[in-house]
């Protein structure tokens, strides 16, 4: 008798709760928000206070290096420019020349702008002399003026990479040329800070991903924006 009174309980239980949730539960289907939680709808409310601009990260490290044409090239050249800065070395065996392949589609599409430049530093300035860079912006097929290989004291460089800009670049005698470094693209507008789009969660990306197609469209988007402010 007591189970039958248990089971009759949690039957009306069940019938209530369907009365109430089932519509509830229907709607938010209906209007596609059943996904919907209390840390989605913050994501969702994060991603629509996005206006759109550019985030500032704060102000490029400065430096003043050595270029292809044997003249000192500091940040300074850039002033009043947007411009994209990597770190490679010319030898790199690895992911170097999909960075500059992806460097000379930038290149082509800001060609002959003069508000637009690009920085290529070296981490192998004991092999990456200025006449080791002309030759290898030549091979490139490099047009603009615009674009820098600079190469100098090497601690400085490595302090600029990973202290600087937060870019990682070090020595490791087990990887193929010597050396390993990050192929993430450094965006710098007009006024010298570092700029970045945000994620799809509404946070900083910091830098753009030079190996990867969908990287090299969103930075020559955000090089468009930057020209424009």
């Amino acid at each position: 008798m007591f189970k039958n009174k248990s089971y009759i309980g949690i039957s009306f239980v069940i019938l209530v709760f369907g009365i109430f949730a089932v519509p509830k539960i229907v709607s938010r289907i209906e209007n596609g928000e059943i996904v919907k939680g209390e840390r989605l709808d913050k994501v969702s409310s994060s991603a629509k206070n996005d206006d759109g601009k550019l985030v500032e990260i704060g102000p490029a490290p400065k430096f003043e290096l050595t270029s292809q044409n044997n003249v000192s090239i500091s940040n300074e050249a850039y002033k009043g420019k947007v411009y994209v800065l990597e770190f490679f070395f010319t030898s790199c065996p690895t992911i170097c020349p999909k960075m500059n392949q992806s460097m000379l589609e930038i290149e082509k599409k800001f060609f002959g702008n003069p508000n637009f430049g690009i920085v290529s530093i070296t981490i192998d300035p004991a092999n990456d002399t200025p006449e080791v860079l002309k030759s290898h912006a030549d091979l490139l097929g490099v047009k603009s003026s615009n674009w820098n290989f600079l190469t100098g004291d090497k601690t400085a460089i490595f302090d600029l990479a990973n202290k600087g800009f937060n870019l990682y670049a070090g020595e490791n005698a087990k990887v193929n040329g010597g050396f390993e470094h990050s192929g993430l693209f450094a965006l710098i507008d007009k006024n010298g800070n570092i700029r970045c789009r945000r994620d799809n969660f509404g946070n900083p990306i910091l830098y753009y991903d030079g190996l990867d197609k969908n990287g090299v469209r969103d930075i020559q988007q955000d090089i468009s924006q930057l020209l424009k402010e």
